[in-house]
């Protein structure tokens, strides 16, 4: 299993953005996750299309680009074309998801679902062939710098044995409320994919990066 910290560029400072991008290049990280929000389907705006096809230019980076819209499907075209290499969408807020997948794969870029944290992973069991990743919402979409939500620890147990059932091995990504106690949790339930954002760009980006490359490192030696 191949572990990867995927910092959220949501916690950066914009006006140093693509300073920080390069910090995280030279720490080894090889993810940038993009949280794209509408408005609508979460109460924030975030970003879109011109900044990630900005960066794209200057980064080497795999995009993880999380779209947090009503109707995703609507523009997973634009995303692929301006630098995506990744497209997770909400289960939640597709009218029909199994299209929106075959879309993203048509798109030339890899497919991933996200699950609200109140949405059960069995809503998507039928498609864990199809993806190239589930991500579980540690916290509600929408706001950085939120607090872990308990439950959240079971439902990463129960997808990664649902996944086994299936037969399927596909990694889970995190995203919300990670920190140096939250982040032992989800690694020993199964997660692999490691969204954080104020905890990467809060204070010291480098210490930062150094504390939690130690907590992940036992479980990198170990997949």
């Amino acid at each position: 299993m191949e572990y990867q910290l995927c910092p959220s560029i949501l916690s950066a400072d914009f006006n140093r953005l693509g300073e920080q991008i390069q910090t995280l290049e030279g720490q080894g990280l090889k993810w940038l996750h993009i949280d794209v929000m509408d408005g609508d389907f979460v109460p924030s705006i975030s970003f879109g299309m011109p900044l990630i096809r900005s960066i794209r230019r200057e980064s080497k980076m795999f995009f993880d680009v999380h779209l947090m819209v009503t109707e995703p499907e609507r523009y997973i075209q634009d995303f692929a074309a301006c630098g995506a290499d990744s497209i997770t969408v909400h289960a939640e807020a597709c009218e029909d998801l199994e299209r929106t997948v075959e879309r993203i794969r048509d798109a030339g870029v890899k497919a991933a679902i996200a699950l609200k944290p109140a949405t059960s992973v069995m809503e998507v069991n039928y498609l864990l062939h199809d993806i190239d990743m589930l991500l579980l919402m540690t916290v509600h979409p929408g706001f950085g710098g939120q607090k872990y939500i308990e439950d959240s620890t079971d439902k990463i147990i129960q997808a990664r044995q649902m996944l086994k059932e299936e037969g399927v091995e596909i990694p889970i990504q995190v995203d919300g409320g990670i920190n140096e106690q939250t982040l032992p949790l989800v690694l020993e339930a199964g997660a692999s994919r490691i969204v954080a954002g104020s905890y990467v760009f809060g204070g010291d980006m480098i210490e930062n990066i150094k504390k939690i490359q130690e907590i992940m490192d036992p479980y990198v030696d170990r997949a």
